[in-house]
């Protein structure tokens, strides 16, 4: 597997285009907030949505559309959630109409995406204007104003492209994904969009995606809220070649592995780029009984305010650990919990059997005031591990999220 550069324009017979329409009112001229992603042949498509149970009318629209398994292109804007808000659906359906008017297509064949502000009316006419002068401007170069114009409070674009042999034949799956606050496990208010070449059934695909998703984006964790709008959607259009996937094979494998890649690497992204966050907070739990209990375990740590705070402040403070472990429901032995801290800076190991053992202040503070902090716990009680991915909670989350709207 190889990174390469090209974001969900790298694999054949992908273009996209972002650009300024002016979504929300006062917004600055010189952000993008309207994306488009196109591609040449049909797609088998897949997607996952959010888990909350107010789910913006692009969801809806977008389930509509993915019915049959296949899409040609997306659409999807940034300014407005188009949530809770007057005519959603319709306008939703608006956005869909507009690009397949301009692109030659049919509603059906978009999926549609919002993110922004929950229960205001969409300014369906700035986007339905701006359309034309979007799809004049796809490019096989797209993907990077595409990835602008879906950034809310993120100030990181998130890009990134792989590619991977499947039967002699290179096959490339290339994404770009927003996210920043609104995170937690089952999608917090994310929006990914992944592209691949890969010849592969919709069944599988679906299978796929939802294989990786629960070990990659549902164990991000921001702030504890789950979005609306929450969508990781999926199109393979089979330009590479490759034999068609029909079934859980080598080459399932492989391409599930590159799918594996790519999301973990969103996922980190997002965390890391929490709003107002000052530094990546990795916790992995080892020595579990099972992976669901180790990550359930792991979820609990990086959730906890008390811990992202204490990693904020680069204090020490293993006894949060502990005690998010203990209200996390999830069975392990308290007396057997081992637990080290780890950066770039070094290791130190700062409680063991569950109580405390000597060491190095300052050592532990420098080893916490780097831009990762991994929080390594062994529970010894088994083979079984997972890792989740979280952000420290810095007084500029208060100030983000205090006027969010204005």
């Amino acid at each position: 597997m190889e990174m390469i550069q090209g974001g969900v324009c790298a694999a054949k017979g992908f273009t996209a285009a972002g650009i300024h329409a002016g979504v929300k009112a006062g917004s600055n001229p010189n952000k993008n907030d309207l994306a488009l992603i196109l591609s040449e042949a049909e797609c088998t498509a897949a997607a996952m949505y959010t888990s909350n149970r107010v789910k913006c009318a692009p969801i809806y629209v977008t389930m509509a559309h993915l019915e049959d398994g296949t899409a040609w292109g997306v659409i999807v804007n940034s300014g407005n959630a188009n949530a809770c808000a007057p005519l959603s659906h319709e306008h939703a359906e608006e956005m869909c109409e507009a690009a397949a008017k301009a692109t030659g297509r049919t509603a059906r064949d978009f999926i549609v995406g919002s993110t922004g502000v929950i229960g205001q009316e969409i300014n369906i006419k700035a986007i339905v204007d701006a359309v034309p002068q979007l799809t004049a401007q796809l490019s096989k170069d797209g993907s990077d104003a595409a990835a602008t114009a879906i950034m809310t409070t993120d100030t990181k674009k998130k890009e990134y492209a792989v590619q991977v042999e499947l039967g002699g034949k290179l096959v490339t799956l290339g994404a770009i994904c927003k996210g920043s606050g609104m995170i937690h496990p089952n999608m917090g208010t994310m929006l990914c969009f992944l592209t691949s070449d890969c010849a592969i059934t919709s069944d599988m695909l679906n299978a796929a995606l939802h294989e990786v998703v629960p070990r990659t984006f549902n164990r991000v964790t921001v702030d504890g809220d789950t979005s609306t709008n929450d969508t990781c959607a999926i199109l393979c259009n089979g330009l590479a070649g490759n034999a068609l996937i029909e079934w859980k094979d080598t080459n399932y494998t492989a391409f599930k592995a590159a799918l594996t890649e790519v999301l973990t690497y969103m996922a980190r992204a997002m965390a890391a780029d929490g709003e107002g966050a000052s530094r990546l907070i990795t916790c992995t739990v080892h020595g579990s009984r099972s992976e669901e209990v180790a990550e359930r375990l792991s979820k609990s740590v990086v959730g906890s305010s008390l811990v992202k705070a204490a990693m904020f402040g680069a204090d020490a403070n293993w006894g949060r650990i502990l005690c998010a472990m203990g209200y996390s429901k999830a069975p392990f032995r308290p007396e057997r919990v081992d637990v080290k801290f780890r950066s770039c800076a070094g290791e130190i190991l700062v409680c063991e059997g569950g109580s405390q053992v000597l060491f190095d202040e300052d050592k532990a503070k420098e080893i916490l005031s780097q831009d990762e902090v991994i929080i390594d716990v062994n529970v010894n009680e088994g083979n079984a591990s997972a890792t989740c991915w979280g952000c420290d909670l810095t007084y500029d989350y208060v100030k983000i999220n205090g006027d969010y709207r204005t």
